[in-house]
């Protein structure tokens, strides 16, 4: 029985979107894939060949939302429901990895729905690779940016830690080697919001952004696209636009 490997992947600019949409759709690409996992299975229990599995690459931008990873704690959201209407603002206990966060405009946010058996099944690769394509894409900015051990996401200041600040976070979840969620880049977000928050539970460090850093507004198409770039480069994808 043959073994098929699809490194296409399908990309989508969803836009200004709301985070329970964008969350339902992602749900349905996801389990779509993994349905087609499961199918190849009994596929080979009768001796047929596998169909191919689908990759997605979801690029987007919420309206004002904070999300709590499943590990995560309430007491990271410092705001009521009060608060949160406030600030107009939402907020969704979700099915990823990590702790609290918030989306918002000015904000890249990327949904990979991979299945990772058709690139490599290594979930520790999987986001280092992300952040690598985040820090990539910084480096073009003049901005040195990298890891801090013990912690996801790409950090400034990573070396010497006399300030070190958060641009984006990642959290996903994966499941039969199929991953959702993703990562959030900030690039003109509002970081007042960041202050009703204990960011990913991290007390002590401090949240930027690409404005921020270099004193001035960035294109946001212009960073989606060496963003993607980097991407495609360092997972072998085959772009497909949708």
């Amino acid at each position: 029985m043959n073994t098929i490997i699809n490194k296409k992947v399908r990309f989508e600019h969803l836009g200004l979107i709301d985070y329970q949409k964008a969350w339902d759709y992602q749900e349905k690409l996801f389990s779509e894939t993994v349905s087609t996992k499961i199918e190849n299975r009994h596929r080979k229990d009768r001796g047929e060949d596998p169909v191919p599995t689908l990759n997605h690459l979801l690029f987007c931008q919420h309206p004002h939302v904070y999300t709590l990873g499943k590990s995560g704690d309430a007491e990271h959201l410092l705001l009521n429901d009060e608060g949160l209407k406030e600030k107009q603002a939402s907020f969704y206990k979700i099915n990823r990895g990590g702790d609290i966060t918030y989306h918002g405009p000015g904000q890249l946010v990327g949904y990979p729905i991979l299945d990772l058996d058709n690139f490599f099944t290594d979930i520790h690769k999987y986001l280092r690779f992300l952040e690598e394509a985040v820090i990539l894409t910084l480096q073009g900015y003049g901005i040195e940016a990298g890891r801090i051990d013990g912690l996801t996401g790409v950090w400034i200041d990573y070396i010497e830690k006399r300030n070190p600040r958060k641009i984006c976070a990642l959290g996903v979840k994966s499941s039969r080697w199929v991953t959702m969620h993703g990562f959030a880049l900030n690039v003109n977000a509002d970081l007042d919001y960041f202050n009703n928050i204990i960011p990913c539970g991290i007390s002590d460090k401090a949240v930027t952004s690409l404005e921020k850093e270099l004193g001035r507004r960035l294109s946001m198409e212009e960073v989606e696209e060496k963003l993607k770039s980097h991407i495609i480069e360092l997972f072998e994808m085959e772009l497909v636009i949708n």
